[in-house]
């Protein structure tokens, strides 16, 4: 009745309405905000732990291997179990664990289930207690769990969860296997048998491991069903163990198996058996860890080239220069051809005289003793080829990085001097189930269902450097640089696998597995030097003993953690969230009222800039070291193992790295991108000084000669004073800040970069001719006001002038801050003091009477 009511106008009106109603409504339908409906993706923990050779209970823990062919990995080695749900709620840190290895005087307990705790000591419990943390699920990691992604879900919602508890309910299922050293002891005063520890558990692959030759597959009698294009059809192998009578691989023979894994969701498997005999690593031998499955026939979990691991480097480089460039080029070279091959390389900082060369090599190999111990800097590149995975970045190979320590040991078969790996993985939370937390070697790397070892190239550079890995006592006061280190990597490895309470670690610009690694590093230096500050014995000792040995290597420690400092900071500007967590990372329990927290933000991540990316983090940290007077260990794989044709290794690059001039290593892009952030930095007192210095000499030199030539006279622009302030402001952009950015910055390389002083030089002199060039050739194409002004010779011979000094404030400071103030008012100055605005005005008028 309505509509027959309304006028054919207001009918068209009307419908007109009802259709811009509509669209409004799907306009807003379509693009509001809203929960996107995720489909839920399998993890490749999850594909993989069908296997039956992934599971725990598929080596029964009373089937042992024989002793004269394998050793236990550790003192004790156990499965942890999380408490019950009732049993969570008392707030302790204390886990269950299924004994599986335990020492001779322990043998009892082996196959039982006890309680893992920490011993009574109360530093220990309280460093135990601020790092304990209620866990509550944001939207964010619900979602990431539905991606696919390993999140301690069993722990959502529990009070107080302290660090065993993390790592028992890391992963979906009672699985984390660990090695405790020799100082856990038993307390048996209970119905129940207690292991009480001191330091946190160790993640591990295996309960034996062994060294062999891997002789020959050993052909089925059936086809796998699994990979029916493959050639290898069989996962058992015919073995021959290391003699060490004759110190040889002539010792028993066994078949042993090596469990193909299946192919996850990246579309291939995280290990390969094809032509693993043939491989150039295991040339020397294989050690392998696992233990017998119910047939008595050992499987392996994981495996570690022999080779990988001697004192003995297969290349030495020795001197600072060609030390530099073996990290920031050599290293990571024809990474893609050398697939399935593997390097090591001792860097000494110091060449040696008059020594042949294997004289060089007995003396470099003794500088290794056993108990050494090392830093150690890892950082592993992307996998490409025809199933390469997906790029973060554009253009860029990310890659991660980590900390880890390396101790020579005394090999248990060999009797030959190795190094035994631990890496503390600062580590996001995964599909693959990798834990943040310190592991084995085997277990991050040679485990064959999530290691690295068979995917992808890495790089382990070993840092011996006394200054930082030995102890110090200052007349019964104690430091340990390295002890610091650890425990700042420990507290955030366990911040990482709780995600300071959000159940979920997530990358930003600023949080990351570098980010937070350095962040663990900043705060021991900071912990060294509160230690130092306030604790008046270790300066008078120091006072006292100037050249005592001790004195002389906690100075170069001093030195070494200055320049950290500015590598970590390199604006000269600390992060907040790095300042607030500096006492709660400490252990000191200031965290019961100081709440975690993260800068995620762009900025705070420029103001850490160095330690943005993996490789640049990497290559720097190692520079520092070398130039410090660190020799280095440098181990380098490539897809080591067996063969995988749809794979290839490729290097972990800098921000754009792969953008590359063709024919050439340069990847111009990241140079300009790194030199211009480097520059950025805050300008400090002595950098103040030389911008005064400067600006004296260049008045002194510049000023008697303008005036002799009559080009510079006292000749004030009248004017008012916004006109001035116009004109000053539009100074510091142009000229100032844009020539400085071209000319000094984007073409000089910056001081803290990888060079040699010549040819620092050949760049400077380059720049220079450049910039005294570019000011005819810019009057004459697009400032004629200038054209007489730009191409007298004064005017070049002052311009010259000051090229060098910005050059040489630039070389002292690396400031373009610095160099652009110096320019800025060298230019104000003469346009506004000495005629310089009229000169140009002048020369204006006189062009246009000519026209």
């Amino acid at each position: 009745m309505i509509w027959r009511g309304m006028s054919r106008k207001a009918r068209l009106l009307f419908t007109r309405f009802l259709l811009l109603v509509f669209i409004v409504v799907i306009a807003v339908w379509q693009l509001s905000p809203r929960e996107s409906q995720l489909i839920q993706q399998q993890s490749n923990y999850a594909i993989h732990i069908r296997q039956n050779f992934n599971q725990f209970g598929f080596y029964p823990i009373a089937k042992n291997p024989s002793p004269n062919l394998y050793k236990p990995i550790a003192e004790w080695v156990g499965r942890l179990i999380l408490p019950t749900e009732q049993q969570l709620q008392d707030g302790l840190d204390w886990v269950w664990m299924e004994v599986q290895y335990a020492p001779p005087k322990a043998q009892n307990l082996l196959g039982k289930i006890v309680r893992l705790e920490w011993k009574k000591n109360k530093d220990l419990l309280a460093f135990v207690q601020a790092m304990t943390q209620d866990i509550n699920f944001n939207s964010e990691v619900i979602k990431s769990q539905k991606r696919g992604n390993i999140h301690p879900f069993r722990l959502n919602r529990v009070r107080q969860v302290g660090i065993l508890r993390s790592l028992a309910g890391a992963n979906p299922h009672d699985d984390v296997i660990i090695a405790l050293d020799s100082n856990t002891t038993i307390d048996a005063s209970r119905e129940q048998s207690i292991l009480q520890i001191e330091r946190e558990p160790i993640l591990a692959t295996g309960r034996f491991y062994g060294l062999v030759k891997i002789i020959k597959p050993i052909k089925s009698s059936y086809k796998t069903i699994l990979f029916p294009k493959q050639k290898q059809d069989s996962d058992y192998f015919l073995v021959q163990h290391y003699n060490p009578n004759l110190n040889n691989f002539d010792g028993l023979q066994e078949t042993i198996r090596i469990p193909q894994q299946v192919i996850d969701t990246r579309n291939f498997a995280p290990s390969s058996l094809q032509q693993i005999e043939k491989s150039p690593a295991g040339e020397d031998g294989w050690y392998i860890y696992g233990a017998p499955d119910a047939k008595g026939i050992f499987t392996v979990g994981a495996l570690a080239p022999r080779s990988l691991f001697q004192i003995q480097p297969r290349q030495i480089i020795t001197g600072e220069e060609l030390g530099l460039k073996y990290i920031q080029d050599v290293n990571w070279r024809n990474t893609e051809e050398n697939k399935g091959k593997f390097n090591t390389a001792l860097l000494k900082p110091v060449e040696t005289q008059n020594l042949d060369t294997q004289n060089s090599l007995n003396q470099s190999i003794s500088k290794w003793q056993e108990g050494n111990k090392a830093i150690v800097l890892h950082l592993f590149g992307g996998i490409g080829g025809r199933k390469a995975e997906p790029l973060g970045v554009p253009y860029t190979i990310t890659g991660h990085f980590a900390f880890g320590i390396a101790e020579v040991v005394r090999d248990e078969f060999t009797n030959e001097l190795r190094f035994e790996t631990k890496y503390h993985q600062i580590y996001a939370h995964n599909p693959d189930g990798i834990i943040p937390g310190t592991h084995t070697w085997a277990d991050y790397m040679g485990n064959l269902q999530y290691g690295w070892l068979a995917t992808r190239p890495v790089s382990d550079i070993l840092i011996k450097f006394d200054p930082v890995t030995q102890d110090y006592d200052f007349d019964g006061v104690k430091l340990s640089p390295l002890d610091q280190f650890q425990q700042q990597l420990q507290v955030t490895m366990a911040r990482y696998r709780v995600g300071d309470g959000t159940g979920g670690s997530m990358v930003s610009p600023a949080t990351s597995c570098i980010q937070d690694s350095s962040q663990a590093l900043y705060t021991a230096i900071l912990a060294i030097k509160n230690q130092v500050t306030t604790t008046p014995q270790i300066q008078t000792w120091v006072r006292a003993n100037p050249n005592h040995p001790q004195a002389l290597r906690f100075q170069q420690l001093v030195e070494l953690g200055k320049s950290l400092e500015q590598q970590l900071a390199p604006l000269g500007i600390v992060r907040a969230d790095w300042q607030s967590q500096a006492g709660r990372l400490a252990g000191t329990g200031i965290g019961k009222t100081t709440e975690p927290f993260q800068d995620g933000s762009i900025w705070a991540g420029l103001t850490t800039w160095r330690t943005i990316m993996p490789r640049q983090a990497h290559d720097d940290l190692a520079a520092i070291f070398l130039k410090h007077g660190a020799i280095m260990q440098v181990l380098r794989t490539n897809q080591v193992g067996g063969w995988q044709p749809d794979i290839t290794p490729i290097a972990p690059t800098v921000f754009l790295g792969q953008v590359k001039i063709p024919f050439t290593n340069i990847s111009p892009l990241s140079i300009i991108l790194n030199r211009i952030l480097a520059s950025l930095a805050v300008p400090k007192l002595q950098d103040w000084l030389v911008i005064v210095l400067l600006l004296i000499i260049y008045s002194i030199v510049a000023l008697p000669y303008g005036w002799k030539m009559g080009f510079l006279q006292i000749q004030i622009w009248s004017v008012n004073w916004i006109d001035k302030c116009l004109l000053i402001l539009r100074c510091l952009f142009l000229p100032a800040i844009v020539e400085e950015l071209f000319f000094r910055v984007i073409l000089l390389p910056h001081p803290s970069e990888i060079t040699n002083f010549l040819g620092w030089i050949l760049w400077a002199i380059l720049s220079l001719i450049l910039f005294v060039l570019y000011h005819p050739v810019n009057a004459k194409m697009f400032f004629n006001a200038a054209i007489f002004t730009f191409f007298n010779r004064v005017f070049l011979v002052l311009a010259s002038l000051l090229g060098i000094i910005c050059t040489v404030a630039y070389f002292l400071t690396g400031s373009l801050w610095v160099i652009v103030l110096i320019h800025w008012v060298v230019v104000v100055v003469w346009l506004i003091v000495f005629g310089g605005i009229t000169k140009l005005d002048n020369n204006q008028k006189t062009q246009n009477s000519k026209v």
